[in-house]
């Protein structure tokens, strides 16, 4: 009797140790520092249906200036990303790289748009909206990039919108390696490479308080 209390004992503390290393594991801050801005996807994973739509349904749970919801996503699946990926730029910072390079394209996309004429409160719906996707996507073991500059025209033609795309979300898991950097606030913030490592410069705590 006393050994089967002591394995009872164990089994139940390996549990709680279980749900404790899960709970680390999607920690607000864990999920921040691996939602880096991805530029190259592993080609041989293919984004699911499912996996967009559950990115997308966050979008049913999180806040909207004055509860107004004018934004709408338009899920592109493997099937439909060569009617987007010629129409997108995803390295502005880095053009002699050509990003995506050849064998790393995403092969999912989210084209976000709103209902109504783009103002002050869309926007803020918008940047909400896009890192709520991409934490969800994280937790998931996905990653993303937020993309503002595309050919609008020409992606509302290939897709039928009927609204005006503001953004779009690429989503794939990522095949890059990528570093933060702090820097002082008088120092360059451009993303850069060095020996296959993306680096992204970010400013310390001290110089983001004021006083």
């Amino acid at each position: 009797m006393a050994d089967n209390y002591l394995e009872k004992k164990m089994e139940q503390r390996a549990s709680a140790v279980a749900v404790v290393a899960g709970k680390a594991k999607n920690s607000v801050q864990s999920l921040l520092l691996k939602n880096r801005s991805t530029r190259g996807y592993d080609a041989s994973f293919v984004v699911r249906k499912d996996q967009l739509y559950r990115i997308i349904a966050v979008n049913s749970r999180i806040a909207s200036a004055r509860n107004a919801q004018h934004l709408r996503f338009r899920p592109v699946l493997a099937d439909e990303v060569g009617r987007v990926l010629p129409y997108v730029k995803m390295g502005s910072a880095l053009p002699h790289l050509h990003l995506p390079q050849k064998g790393s394209e995403p092969n999912a996309f989210i084209v976000v748009c709103s209902v109504v004429e783009p103002r002050p409160s869309v926007y803020i719906d918008l940047g909400i909206s896009a890192q709520s996707m991409l934490l969800q996507a994280v937790e998931m073991g996905l990653n993303g990039l937020c993309i503002m500059s595309f050919d609008k025209e020409k992606i509302v033609e290939a897709l039928s919108l009927p609204y005006e795309p503001l953004m779009v979300l690429a989503v794939g898991k990522s095949a890059e390696k990528i570093e933060l950097v702090e820097v002082s606030a008088d120092a360059p913030r451009d993303y850069y490479r060095c020996n296959g490592v993306h680096y992204v410069p970010k400013l310390p705590l001290d110089e983001l308080i004021i006083g």
